[in-house]
């Protein structure tokens, strides 16, 4: 079988691509200057290897030889795979869009030699598809000029600077409580009241507004507030978007009732549910919850855990070729298993004997609570519980069986930051040592395999690390360290925090507007310089690093990370005020300013055991360290001291200014500030 140049990539998307009839290249030098030298136009194809139409591109279009024949004869043709390279994705994405074009993946975009696009578009069948190229070959053949004169204005608008786009000028501003709560209003109103989540379809999860929305409900002490983020949860948590048998949840649902998804499931995301459905446990005790986390982490466990330590970046929607094979199940298998079980089942799941979805097949479709169901069966809850987890590992031991989906086996360090924060928010909520473990072990793997001559790299496989880290990357990086040093009391992982910030502030930092960008100026040239300021289904890499500058500096007493962090929210604040769906985590960071956030340092024997308790009961708008001992270790910490016995006290600080040290967590709770 012949093979392109894609056959030493690291990357599987790219290797599924390495046997295509394409004269594939990776995006790199040897491609861009064969374009430049045979002057030739530039196909770029982004996608990535859990993408569903990403498949069928391939099978209908890049496997076929005719349209391999024309890519080849006209076009310089690169693939890129975007979790790889999402530097590159954000210039040619924001150009389709640019251009009028649905953004989306596989994203294909048509390049001039230099790199400046002229067209684009995401998913084509394969007759359109040989008649775009067929079209662009003869316009490039026969109107070079015009197309380059279309390129130099797609280029202009790349490369002007996001800030400007939108208006944006960092600077502190004043913030204002009734703001807050308009920007709160405004966001509700975009709520499904029907099936949770935001009223629109398909349907994602956006854990950055719930975890905005759990924490305004929580310093606001609104429950109206509480009880929408609750049932927003809920109904994800029931949805076939959720893996009922081994936990994790699908990237989003194709209809507004979460019902049925596209099955591939990704590290960012779960990451991300996993801490927030953590904070839910802590705030509501609701045993619903806490089933999620645990079920969750035993996924991560058990089929996205590397044997190094590293965390697998996502699992395909298809196996042997059809999307959602593995997850579904016809009416006959289940009642074959489930047997005398199957009148509550059959109800519980939503389950059909000429099924639920496509091709006579059911999806687990949660409709009923459990308590419901319980009493229409005549079950305590407890009972019905207890029988349907024997069920689930019996269905599971049988699932397993089958041929698994494709896992996207590379490694990448923001995703798997993103993994450790969820299982250190489920080692708060739960206090199983597990949790943390996982977590950390996880973190020496990265602080061990992905820095290369102490420079952070973005992914790693086969013992190599390779492409140097994103914002995105340190951004998400650095707040896991934060919260290990919160749970470990090690002032080692506040100690790197604190290095790669500083990376930050000198490779990223763009002191003419006050922002970073999202890839490194220094590290490679590119056609633009991007700046990711809008949170979406991952919080903008700008929002987390403002958010972590402001934690960091009431840990470390730095000054200059909280001055930055202000003056970033005050040149979003409008925009938040404006479209707070889409700046959510900003929004986050407003709350957290305004109210203000504690500064709490527990010092004396029993420190951890304080700190475990605290923590399990504050979810929102605090840092917090301890020691056992008095310790010059971290400057939150110092000059505290135990009390006169030895014994721990916990000290609530606000702008380093502290409130009576108290020996109780109930003591230092009611110390705490609250929106009025």
């Amino acid at each position: 079988m012949s093979t392109n140049r894609l056959i030493h990539s690291q990357s599987p998307y790219l290797l599924q691509h390495a046997h295509n009839p394409v004269d594939w290249y990776p995006w790199g030098p040897e491609a861009l200057k064969k374009a430049q030298v045979e002057n030739k136009p530039i196909i770029v194809s982004i996608g990535y290897s859990a993408c569903h139409w990403c498949h069928v591109m391939e099978r209908e279009s890049f496997e076929d030889q005719v349209t391999a024949d024309l890519m080849n004869e006209h076009f310089i043709c690169i693939k890129i795979d975007r979790e790889e390279r999402p530097d590159i994705d954000n210039i040619y994405m924001d150009a389709v869009q640019a251009m009028g074009l649905q953004g989306g993946w596989p994203l294909n975009v048509f390049l001039m030699p230099n790199q400046k696009p002229f067209y684009g578009g995401t998913y084509f069948p394969n007759l359109k598809w040989k008649q775009l190229l067929a079209n662009i070959a003869d316009a490039f053949a026969n109107h070079e000029d015009q197309l380059a004169e279309s390129a130099e204005g797609f280029g202009r608008s790349l490369s002007r600077k996001e800030t400007e786009k939108y208006g944006i000028e960092a600077g502190e501003s004043m913030l204002d409580a009734d703001e807050m709560v308009e920007i709160a209003t405004k966001l509700s109103s975009q709520f499904d009241p029907e099936w949770g989540g935001m009223n629109r379809i398909p349907k994602f999860p956006m854990p950055a507004i719930w975890n905005f929305a759990l924490d305004f409900a929580d310093l606001s002490k609104n429950d109206f507030w509480k009880e929408k983020v609750f049932f927003t949860l809920k109904k994800i948590g029931m949805g076939g978007i959720y893996d009922h048998l081994r936990g994790g949840f699908a990237r989003y649902s194709v209809d507004g009732e979460w019902f049925a998804p596209h099955f591939e499931k990704m590290g960012y995301d779960n990451g991300q549910l996993l801490e927030l459905y953590a904070k839910a446990y802590q705030a509501s005790q609701d045993s619903f919850f806490l089933e999620k986390v645990k079920e969750t982490v035993q996924w991560i466990k058990a089929e996205m855990l590397q044997e190094e330590g590293g965390f697998y970046a996502a699992q395909d929607a298809d196996s042997e070729g059809v999307e959602g094979k593995f997850y579904t199940w016809t009416y006959t298998d289940l009642q074959s298993l489930v047997g005398d079980e199957m009148p509550w089942f059959a109800k519980l799941y939503n389950l059909k004997p000429q099924g639920n979805w496509e091709e006579g097949v059911n999806i687990l479709f949660q409709t009923k609570e459990y308590t419901q169901l319980a009493a229409e069966f005549g079950m305590s809850e407890q009972e019905l519980i207890s029988k349907l987890n024997v069920l689930k590992s019996g269905l599971l031991e049988v699932r397993n069986q089958r041929i698994f989906p494709g896992k996207d086996d590379k490694i990448l360090t923001s995703w798997n930051a993103m993994i450790d924060v969820g299982l250190i928010q489920g080692y708060f909520a739960t206090g199983e040592k597990e949790m943390l473990d996982l977590a950390l072990a996880n973190l020496d793997f990265l602080q061990e395999k992905l820095f290369t001559d102490g420079v952070l790299m973005r992914s790693y496989k086969n013992g190599e690390a390779y492409t140097p880290a994103f914002l995105e990357d340190y951004a998400a990086l650095i707040r896991a360290l934060l919260f290990a040093f919160e749970a470990s009391g090690k002032p080692s992982y506040l100690d790197l925090a604190t290095k790669l910030t500083e990376t930050c502030l000198s490779e990223f930092f763009d002191e003419s507007d006050g922002f970073f960008y999202f890839n490194n100026p220094h590290s490679e040239k590119l056609i633009a310089n991007k700046k990711e300021l809008f949170d979406n289904v991952i919080p903008a890499s700008n929002s987390v690093m403002a958010r972590n500058l402001h934690r960091l500096s009431l840990l470390t007493y730095e000054e200059k990370y909280g001055e930055i962090a202000r003056k970033m929210l005050g040149g979003m604040k409008d925009l938040i005020a404006k479209e707070p769906g889409f700046l959510c985590n900003w929004a986050n960071l407003y709350l957290e300013m305004l109210v203000p956030t504690a500064e709490i340092a527990i010092v004396g024997k029993g420190a951890q055991t304080l700190s475990m308790e605290l923590r399990n009961t504050l979810f929102s708008n605090s840092v917090l360290a301890w020691s056992e001992a008095a310790t010059e270790t971290a400057p939150i910490l110092s000059g505290k001291t135990a009390d006169s016995e030895g014994n721990a006290l916990i000290y609530v600080c606000f702008d380093r200014a502290c409130r009576r040290p108290v020996s109780t967590v109930t003591e230092a709770l009611s110390q705490l500030p609250y929106l009025a």
